[in-house]
């Protein structure tokens, strides 16, 4: 299966409720259409310092931050495919790097130090990534059920809605299935516009007249709030 392994992009996010999210999907019918996946489960494992530097400083909103997590779609196998992926943001505009490893790998890698068994300039950045933030260990798994809508133009643009947004700090591993804390509430939707330049006139003019609006969310940053929270 061929994927992406460079992004640069936008990522412009939305709160709606249900009734938005509806109306939203109806303007979209003749621009876009539902990738091949449908609705999917996203797991993700963020990596950080004991003392969580990485998410700390992204709370602080500076002009440049990075994460690093591994993701899977869906429950993963010790022989099944997940993402590697670095992902830095500067100035608005975000840029994302990511590989592919079977889960075993990928859990050789970040416990053992065990190098990947490929060598390019993506895991170079990575390597470079988990040395300059020493002692990086699973903080965080969150995990969501996403629908993803491509433009039927041939455009960058892309549209995903997460719902069933789960965080938990136990049973650190891709392998084990979503559960957890819930993010949202059951009539909330995070939509992500993303965009590699302007955003079209048929969807700035279907957000306005829905009365949905630009909202700054990190799933991470959030989870690691509600964390202190209820601590």
């Amino acid at each position: 299966m061929s994927y992406q392994d460079t992004f640069k992009r936008y990522e412009l996010k939305y709160m709606m409720n249900r009734e938005q999210k509806e109306g939203l999907l109806k303007a979209m019918e003749p621009h876009m259409a539902l990738d091949q996946y449908g609705r999917t489960t996203i797991m993700n494992v963020y990596y950080d310092t004991p003392e969580y530097l990485l998410i700390r400083r992204s709370l602080e909103k500076p002009v440049y931050k990075e994460k690093l997590r591994l993701r899977s779609y869906g429950t993963a196998t010790s022989d099944g495919i997940v993402f590697v992926e670095l992902k830095k943001k500067y100035d608005g505009i975000v840029y994302k790097r990511r590989t592919t490893a079977t889960e075993q790998e990928a859990m050789e890698y970040f416990s053992k130090g065990k190098p990947f068994s490929k060598s390019d300039q993506i895991t170079e950045e990575i390597d470079y990534f988990k040395s300059f933030y020493q002692n990086l260990r699973p903080a965080m798994v969150i995990s969501y059920e996403r629908e993803a809508f491509y433009d039927l133009d041939g455009s960058d643009l892309r549209i995903t809605f997460d719902e069933n947004i789960l965080w938990r700090e136990t049973d650190l591993s891709l392998r084990q299935e979503a559960y957890g804390n819930a993010l949202l509430g059951k009539d909330q939707t995070l939509a992500e516009i993303k965009v590699g330049g302007a955003m079209p006139l048929w969807l700035a003019r279907s957000l306005s007249e829905l009365g949905i609006y630009q909202t700054s969310f990190s799933k991470y940053g959030n989870a690691f709030q509600q964390k202190r929270k209820v601590g």
